[in-house]
Protein backbone atom coordinates (compact mmCIF):
# COMPACT_ATOMS: atom_id res chain seq x y z
CA UNK A 1 0.00 0.00 0.00
CA UNK A 2 1.47 3.37 -1.01
CA UNK A 3 -1.59 5.61 -1.25
CA UNK A 4 -2.36 8.45 1.15
CA UNK A 5 -4.08 6.97 4.20
CA UNK A 6 -2.48 3.53 3.81
CA UNK A 7 -0.96 3.77 7.29
CA UNK A 8 -4.35 4.27 8.91
CA UNK A 9 -5.88 1.43 6.90
CA UNK A 10 -3.13 -0.93 8.08
CA UNK A 11 -3.55 0.30 11.65
CA UNK A 12 -7.33 -0.26 11.63
CA UNK A 13 -6.92 -3.75 10.19
CA UNK A 14 -4.32 -4.58 12.84
CA UNK A 15 -6.65 -3.46 15.64
CA UNK A 16 -9.57 -5.42 14.20
CA UNK A 17 -7.47 -8.57 13.76
CA UNK A 18 -6.00 -8.30 17.24
CA UNK A 19 -9.39 -7.60 18.84
CA UNK A 20 -11.12 -10.49 17.06
CA UNK A 21 -8.39 -12.90 18.11
CA UNK A 22 -8.51 -11.58 21.66
CA UNK A 23 -12.30 -11.98 21.81
CA UNK A 24 -11.99 -15.57 20.55
CA UNK A 25 -9.43 -16.39 23.23
CA UNK A 26 -11.03 -14.39 26.05
CA UNK A 27 -14.25 -16.41 26.18
CA UNK A 28 -12.30 -19.53 27.06
CA UNK A 29 -10.45 -18.03 30.01
CA UNK A 30 -11.62 -18.56 33.62
CA UNK A 31 -12.69 -15.51 35.64
CA UNK A 32 -9.56 -15.51 37.80
CA UNK A 33 -7.34 -15.49 34.72
CA UNK A 34 -9.31 -12.58 33.26
CA UNK A 35 -8.84 -10.64 36.50
CA UNK A 36 -5.09 -11.26 36.39
CA UNK A 37 -5.02 -10.13 32.75
CA UNK A 38 -6.93 -6.97 33.70
CA UNK A 39 -4.38 -6.22 36.43
CA UNK A 40 -1.56 -6.72 33.90
CA UNK A 41 -3.30 -4.37 31.48
CA UNK A 42 -3.64 -1.80 34.25
CA UNK A 43 0.07 -1.98 35.00
CA UNK A 44 1.03 -1.77 31.31
CA UNK A 45 -1.35 1.18 30.86
CA UNK A 46 0.39 2.83 33.80
CA UNK A 47 3.74 2.22 32.10
CA UNK A 48 2.49 3.70 28.82
CA UNK A 49 1.05 6.63 30.74
CA UNK A 50 4.43 7.29 32.32
CA UNK A 51 6.13 7.22 28.92
CA UNK A 52 3.62 9.80 27.69
CA UNK A 53 3.71 12.02 30.78
CA UNK A 54 7.49 12.36 30.50
CA UNK A 55 6.88 14.58 27.47
CA UNK A 56 6.15 17.37 29.96
CA UNK A 57 9.96 17.67 30.12
CA UNK A 58 10.26 17.98 26.34
CA UNK A 59 12.97 20.52 25.40
CA UNK A 60 10.76 21.79 22.56
CA UNK A 61 7.91 22.54 24.98
CA UNK A 62 10.20 24.20 27.53
CA UNK A 63 11.81 26.28 24.79
CA UNK A 64 8.44 27.45 23.50
CA UNK A 65 6.71 28.31 26.80
CA UNK A 66 9.51 28.54 29.36
CA UNK A 67 10.84 26.00 31.82
CA UNK A 68 8.20 26.65 34.47
CA UNK A 69 5.11 26.56 32.26
CA UNK A 70 4.80 22.95 30.97
CA UNK A 71 3.46 21.49 34.23
CA UNK A 72 1.06 24.43 34.59
CA UNK A 73 -0.16 23.92 31.02
CA UNK A 74 -0.89 20.25 31.71
CA UNK A 75 -2.57 21.13 35.01
CA UNK A 76 -4.63 23.89 33.41
CA UNK A 77 -5.61 21.64 30.52
CA UNK A 78 -6.83 18.90 32.86
CA UNK A 79 -8.76 21.28 35.10
CA UNK A 80 -10.37 23.26 32.29
CA UNK A 81 -11.03 20.15 30.24
CA UNK A 82 -12.51 18.27 33.20
CA UNK A 83 -14.80 21.17 34.12
CA UNK A 84 -16.00 21.41 30.52
CA UNK A 85 -16.40 17.64 30.29
CA UNK A 86 -18.34 17.38 33.54
CA UNK A 87 -20.65 20.26 32.59
CA UNK A 88 -21.27 18.61 29.22
CA UNK A 89 -21.80 15.25 30.90
CA UNK A 90 -19.30 13.40 28.70
CA UNK A 91 -19.04 10.43 31.08
CA UNK A 92 -22.82 10.08 31.26
CA UNK A 93 -23.09 10.45 27.49
CA UNK A 94 -20.52 7.69 27.01
CA UNK A 95 -22.57 5.45 29.28
CA UNK A 96 -25.74 5.94 27.27
CA UNK A 97 -23.81 5.62 24.00
CA UNK A 98 -22.35 2.33 25.17
CA UNK A 99 -25.82 0.99 25.91
CA UNK A 100 -27.04 1.93 22.43
CA UNK A 101 -23.99 0.47 20.70
CA UNK A 102 -24.29 -2.73 22.72
CA UNK A 103 -27.88 -3.15 21.57
CA UNK A 104 -26.82 -2.60 17.95
CA UNK A 105 -23.89 -5.03 18.00
CA UNK A 106 -25.97 -7.57 19.89
CA UNK A 107 -23.93 -8.20 23.02
CA UNK A 108 -25.47 -10.73 25.35
CA UNK A 109 -25.76 -8.47 28.37
CA UNK A 110 -26.77 -4.85 28.71
CA UNK A 111 -26.58 -4.29 32.48
CA UNK A 112 -24.53 -1.68 34.33
CA UNK A 113 -21.48 -3.91 34.75
CA UNK A 114 -21.51 -4.86 31.08
CA UNK A 115 -21.79 -1.22 30.00
CA UNK A 116 -18.93 -0.25 32.32
CA UNK A 117 -16.76 -2.99 30.84
CA UNK A 118 -17.67 -1.89 27.32
CA UNK A 119 -16.81 1.75 28.08
CA UNK A 120 -13.50 0.87 29.73
CA UNK A 121 -12.54 -1.38 26.82
CA UNK A 122 -13.43 1.16 24.15
CA UNK A 123 -12.11 4.22 26.00
CA UNK A 124 -8.86 2.60 27.15
CA UNK A 125 -8.08 1.15 23.73
CA UNK A 126 -9.06 4.39 21.93
CA UNK A 127 -6.81 6.47 24.16
CA UNK A 128 -3.90 4.07 23.84
CA UNK A 129 -4.27 3.89 20.07
CA UNK A 130 -5.06 7.55 19.37
CA UNK A 131 -3.09 9.65 21.88
CA UNK A 132 0.62 9.92 21.38
CA UNK A 133 3.37 11.17 19.08
CA UNK A 134 3.21 8.12 16.77
CA UNK A 135 -0.48 8.82 16.09
CA UNK A 136 -0.05 12.51 15.37
CA UNK A 137 3.32 12.48 13.64
CA UNK A 138 2.63 9.24 11.76
CA UNK A 139 -0.72 10.45 10.44
CA UNK A 140 0.67 13.83 9.41
CA UNK A 141 3.64 12.15 7.70
CA UNK A 142 1.22 9.92 5.83
CA UNK A 143 -0.79 12.93 4.68
CA UNK A 144 2.34 14.81 3.67
CA UNK A 145 3.52 11.85 1.60
CA UNK A 146 6.53 11.19 3.84
CA UNK A 147 5.80 7.49 4.21
CA UNK A 148 4.00 5.27 6.72
CA UNK A 149 6.97 3.97 8.72
CA UNK A 150 5.68 5.40 12.02
CA UNK A 151 2.15 4.08 11.51
CA UNK A 152 3.48 0.67 10.42
CA UNK A 153 5.33 0.37 13.73
CA UNK A 154 2.30 1.63 15.60
CA UNK A 155 0.09 -0.94 13.84
CA UNK A 156 2.19 -3.82 15.17
CA UNK A 157 2.08 -2.44 18.71
CA UNK A 158 -1.67 -1.73 18.54
CA UNK A 159 -2.43 -5.20 17.16
CA UNK A 160 -0.84 -6.93 20.13
CA UNK A 161 -2.39 -4.45 22.56
CA UNK A 162 -5.85 -5.01 21.01
CA UNK A 163 -5.42 -8.78 21.43
CA UNK A 164 -4.61 -8.39 25.12
CA UNK A 165 -7.37 -5.89 25.86
CA UNK A 166 -10.08 -7.68 23.86
CA UNK A 167 -9.43 -10.94 25.69
CA UNK A 168 -10.75 -9.15 28.77
CA UNK A 169 -13.02 -6.32 27.55
CA UNK A 170 -14.44 -7.82 24.36
CA UNK A 171 -16.31 -5.88 21.71
CA UNK A 172 -15.54 -2.43 23.14
CA UNK A 173 -11.93 -2.88 22.03
CA UNK A 174 -13.09 -3.92 18.56
CA UNK A 175 -15.10 -0.69 18.27
CA UNK A 176 -11.94 1.30 19.06
CA UNK A 177 -10.95 0.59 15.45
CA UNK A 178 -13.57 3.20 14.53
CA UNK A 179 -11.80 5.72 16.78
CA UNK A 180 -8.51 4.95 15.05
CA UNK A 181 -10.08 5.37 11.62
CA UNK A 182 -11.76 8.68 12.47
CA UNK A 183 -8.92 10.32 14.40
CA UNK A 184 -5.97 9.14 12.31
CA UNK A 185 -7.93 9.64 9.11
CA UNK A 186 -8.73 13.21 10.13
CA UNK A 187 -5.09 13.92 11.00
CA UNK A 188 -4.01 12.49 7.64
CA UNK A 189 -6.44 14.84 5.88
CA UNK A 190 -5.00 17.71 7.93
CA UNK A 191 -1.55 16.67 6.75
CA UNK A 192 -2.73 16.73 3.13
CA UNK A 193 -4.47 20.10 3.39
CA UNK A 194 -2.51 22.08 5.93
CA UNK A 195 0.84 20.41 6.41
CA UNK A 196 2.34 20.07 9.88
CA UNK A 197 -0.41 21.81 11.84
CA UNK A 198 0.86 21.11 15.34
CA UNK A 199 4.44 22.08 16.23
CA UNK A 200 6.45 19.72 18.43
CA UNK A 201 5.72 21.76 21.57
CA UNK A 202 1.97 21.40 21.12
CA UNK A 203 2.30 17.68 20.50
CA UNK A 204 4.34 17.31 23.70
CA UNK A 205 1.68 19.12 25.75
CA UNK A 206 -1.06 16.95 24.23
CA UNK A 207 0.91 13.75 24.84
CA UNK A 208 1.70 14.62 28.47
CA UNK A 209 -1.91 15.53 29.18
CA UNK A 210 -3.07 12.33 27.50
CA UNK A 211 -0.63 10.42 29.67
CA UNK A 212 -2.32 11.66 32.83
CA UNK A 213 -5.70 10.65 31.43
CA UNK A 214 -4.18 7.21 30.90
CA UNK A 215 -3.14 7.20 34.57
CA UNK A 216 -6.82 7.61 35.40
CA UNK A 217 -7.63 4.67 33.14
CA UNK A 218 -4.95 2.58 34.86
CA UNK A 219 -6.36 3.36 38.30
CA UNK A 220 -9.77 2.20 37.09
CA UNK A 221 -8.38 -1.01 35.64
CA UNK A 222 -6.57 -1.71 38.91
CA UNK A 223 -9.79 -0.95 40.83
CA UNK A 224 -8.05 1.70 42.91
CA UNK A 225 -10.41 4.57 42.10
CA UNK A 226 -13.18 5.06 39.52
CA UNK A 227 -11.91 8.33 38.07
CA UNK A 228 -14.36 9.88 35.55
CA UNK A 229 -11.85 9.87 32.71
CA UNK A 230 -14.58 10.48 30.15
CA UNK A 231 -15.09 13.95 31.59
CA UNK A 232 -11.35 14.61 31.18
CA UNK A 233 -11.28 13.99 27.43
CA UNK A 234 -11.78 17.68 26.46
CA UNK A 235 -8.39 18.32 28.07
CA UNK A 236 -6.81 16.73 24.99
CA UNK A 237 -8.18 19.60 22.91
CA UNK A 238 -7.42 22.24 25.52
CA UNK A 239 -3.72 21.27 25.83
CA UNK A 240 -2.46 22.48 22.42
CA UNK A 241 -4.80 25.50 22.57
CA UNK A 242 -3.45 26.50 25.98
CA UNK A 243 0.10 25.96 24.76
CA UNK A 244 -0.49 28.34 21.86
CA UNK A 245 -2.05 30.89 24.22
CA UNK A 246 0.99 30.81 26.52
CA UNK A 247 3.30 31.20 23.52
CA UNK A 248 1.26 34.14 22.22
CA UNK A 249 1.25 35.88 25.60
CA UNK A 250 4.94 35.24 26.07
Amino acid sequence: MDFIGAGTVINVLAVIAGALLGMAIGGRLPDHTREVVTDCLGLVTLLMAGLSVVDVTSPALASAVGSGAPVLIVLGSLIIGSVVGSLLGVERWLGSLAGRIQSVVGTARNDADSRERFIEGWLTASLLFCVGPLTILGSLDDGLGRGIDKLALKSVLDGFAALAFASTFGVGVLLSAVSVAVIQGSLTIVGVGLGALLPEAHIAALTATGGLVLVGIALRLLQIRQIPVGDMLPALIIAPVLTQLVIALG
